[in-house]
């Protein structure tokens, strides 16, 4: 990555600058889209505050480099253009002297060329990404706001950061949705489209884009909206923040993650808010008073709470609730209490947390994306969003299961190369040979086991697919197939730099894990198992979303 060193600023550059330095803090006239930071870990965090006039102030805290950087991260000042910004810092203030403002972020030459860069995953410019929060979809596009620490490539500071994309497929990153304020950090919650003017909001035929979300505080979390009138791109919040404090009711200061939906039938909203030991439902005519209704216990985290037709008959539904690990129990729901029926049930495990759903879908699919708990070594960010995969409720042996399945416009970006039937493993691995070195990947195979136990394919001997009959184990986990006699086992495998993500038999049960480095075995693709049989193997190549 190439970063720009101080002493390459062109004179032209400094004259853009209004520039005054004193011992902790220094006043930059803004000319420029971004601000650019120096970063580095050796620096201990030290409080940073930016003050413009007008707007309230933003503190956060910062490894500001003092020395040589690690790596260089931004702020989008775009939107303050011929005013001036205070910075002040109480770390050491020869870091200051290193920021500098330009129309492009520092590295700009190799965005989204970098060598451990996801290719077909979304993940942020800079910094460090968690929780998807706020997904729905509105005037032709789907919004993906996300947990962001925009100063690190390590958790702090959380913000709502903010892509868009026209097809679930390809994103484009926004500047910053929410910033901390005098309740908190933003933690996380969701969005929905106020089509009736609940809130008061709209603005002649534009609905607003309204958003719930917890601001985090040092002793306890509270429960907030803002709401949007331009798709999105800024936020006012609320003057009556927080709509819920629930820390003495439940005498804990875990009360989060704020998940909103319209419920028809009951011509209300609700909200799922996970508090102490479970998810809380409460509801409410206008998206700022909210009455408490009931809870369930046995979840933790990021609740989400929806209905789906049971084999597409829109005749036959049930309710589905999860919390951030991925389990989930089927029930029924009044508009004001959530009735267990069955579960817990696992239908994913891996690297995933905190998956949320869209909220407006114009199809009315129910659309998941997942937080992917996966690093990006020698990268200035952490973290990636998973591939968006379309939710079902399926009839199986057991009655009524959730399947995972990449959504249809994943399609678009795969190359088909080849797709070979009734293998040996032995003439699979021959036909896999050469492929190892790709860095984005689709394979969907079939394995059939006969003498063996257990079976598998690994790659540079890490095991993507593990399978045992045994104990009924696939990569560690529990799995029976829906013929429990069935010696078959089918996988779509997806293949990005740093990630690999699996769909089992249809997407009945899905997992997601690190993409190891290449090591010492050279083996590269290899199907392992006493005498299986490949009795299906397409490959195909996979392209990349950013332009």
């Amino acid at each position: 990555m190439k970063l720009p060193p101080i002493t390459a600023f062109t004179l032209a550059t400094l004259l853009l600058i209004s520039f005054s330095l004193f011992a902790d803090n220094i006043e930059i006239k803004i000319a420029k889209n971004y601000l650019n930071f120096p970063v580095s870990h050796k620096q201990d965090r030290a409080k940073m505050t930016f003050q413009v006039a007008g707007k309230p102030d933003v503190s956060v805290v910062v490894r500001l480099a003092s020395g040589e950087a690690d790596y260089w991260v931004f702020k989008d000042v775009s939107d303050l253009i011929g005013k001036t910004i205070k910075i002040s810092y109480e770390g050491d203030s020869a870091g200051l002297r290193k920021i500098y403002q330009d129309d492009v972020i520092a590295g700009h030459d190799s965005l989204y060329k970098e060598k451990n860069r996801p290719r077909f995953h979304f993940t942020t410019r800079r910094g460090w990404i968690n929780d998807p929060n706020g997904l729905v979809y509105h005037n032709g596009e789907y919004h993906l706001f996300y947990q962001h620490n925009p100063y690190e490539k390590e958790w702090e500071n959380m913000h709502w950061g903010h892509a868009v994309s026209p097809d679930l497929v390809h994103w484009r990153e926004l500047p910053v949705a929410l910033f901390p304020d005098e309740l908190g950090t933003m933690f996380s919650g969701s969005a929905v489209i106020d089509h009736a003017n609940t809130a008061g909001y709209n603005q002649g035929d534009s609905a607003a884009m309204i958003v719930a979300y917890t601001a985090a505080g040092p002793e306890k979390q509270v429960q907030c909206i803002a709401y949007s009138l331009d798709n999105g791109r800024t936020f006012t919040k609320y003057n009556g923040n927080p709509v819920i404090d629930s820390k003495q009711k439940w005498n804990s200061p875990d009360t989060r993650d704020p998940k909103v939906f319209w419920y028809k039938p009951g011509n209300h909203w609700v909200m799922v808010l996970n508090e102490r030991d479970g998810h809380s439902i409460y509801t409410s005519a206008n998206l700022k008073d909210w009455n408490y209704q009931s809870h369930v216990t046995g979840f933790w985290e990021c609740p989400e709470l929806f209905e789906l037709p049971i084999d597409g008959d829109p005749q036959r539904t049930k309710w589905v609730m999860y919390g951030a690990s991925g389990t989930y129990m089927i029930g029924s729901f009044d508009g004001n209490a959530f009735k267990p029926e069955s579960g817990k049930h696992r239908y994913v495990t891996g690297s995933i947390y905190a998956a949320q759903t869209f909220t407006d879908m114009p199809d009315n699919r129910r659309v998941q994306i997942g937080w992917g708990r996966i690093s990006h070594p020698g990268m200035p960010f952490n973290g990636m969003m998973l591939l968006p995969t379309e939710l079902t409720l399926r009839t199986t042996k057991d009655g009524p299961r959730l399947f995972n399945r990449p959504v249809k416009e994943i399609e678009q970006l795969c190359t088909p190369v080849n797709q070979w039937k009734n293998l040996t493993s032995d003439r699979a691995n021959e036909l896999l040979n050469g492929f190892e070195n790709a860095d984005r990947l689709r394979i969907r195979t079939t394995l059939k086991l006969s003498h063996a136990t257990n079976a598998g394919l690994n790659l540079f001997g890490q095991r993507i697919v593990d399978y045992d009959l045994n104990p009924n184990t696939l990569n560690g986990v529990f799995y029976s197939p829906e013929d429990m006699t069935s010696m078959e086992l089918s996988a779509d495998i997806y293949i990005d730099q740093t990630s690999i993500e699996v769909f089992i038999d249809d997407g009945a049960y899905a997992y997601s894990m690190e993409r190891k480095p290449e090591s010492d075995n050279k083996e590269g693709f290899h199907f392992w198992g006493n005498s299986i049989q490949v009795t299906n193997l397409e490959v195909s190549y996979v392209q990349s979303i950013w332009k």
